[in-house]
């Protein structure tokens, strides 16, 4: 399954099984949570009406003759991965975890971006493609979908039955990185 991850671009904008994403979205709520504070939400937009306010919020009709990947505006559903910076402050003020000064790293967007990546090899294992690619347009979108103040998207999750594409540029020529480059076994 980890080998046939890859970013899809362009999607059949045929629906889905209901039975295939819940099953995607229940192991995206599978990953691990910092201090078990479930600070990480999902927001499912499924079907042509759903995801079609979500491009008419985050790109609207008279930019997208310009935009490069118009297969991706055809995923049956997307799911916005939104993270609450509040919520894991507050629990790491709890008593069991000595104050929100001990939070090294923002763990909510650690355990969202776990949950993306479950949404991503779930929707593989299903036979899908999926892209996580940045949410633009945040104040549109929290005004279009109704999401609380307190969340924060971290990016979106497009899923459905991959179309013919091509890779993208940022790929394009640029070589892997040998495993013996990136891995420091005992020490840099």
């Amino acid at each position: 399954m980890l080998r046939k991850r890859r970013m899809v671009r362009s999607f059949e904008s045929q629906a889905l099984d209901p039975a295939v994403v819940d099953r995607v979205l229940a192991a995206g709520l599978r990953g691990p949570s910092a201090g078990f504070t479930q600070g990480v939400e999902l927001l499912l937009l499924e079907g042509a009406d759903e995801t079609g306010r979500y491009w008419e919020a985050a790109l609207p009709t008279d930019r997208r003759a310009a935009f490069p990947w118009p297969g991706l505006l055809r995923a049956p559903v997307l799911v916005v991965v939104l993270s609450s910076e509040t919520a894991y402050r507050r629990r790491y003020d709890e008593a069991d975890k000595g104050g929100a000064a001990t939070l090294a790293v923002p763990w909510w967007h650690v355990d969202a971006a776990f949950a993306a990546l479950l949404l991503q090899l779930a929707a593989v294992d299903a036979g899908l493609g999926s892209l996580f690619f940045a949410t633009h347009a945040v104040p549109a979108l929290r005004r279009t979908f109704g999401w609380p103040e307190a969340f924060e998207p971290v990016g979106t999750v497009a899923i459905g039955h991959p179309a013919p594409d091509r890779p993208s540029s940022s790929v394009l020529g640029r070589p892997s990185r040998a495993a013996g480059d990136r891995i420091h076994r005992g020490g840099w």
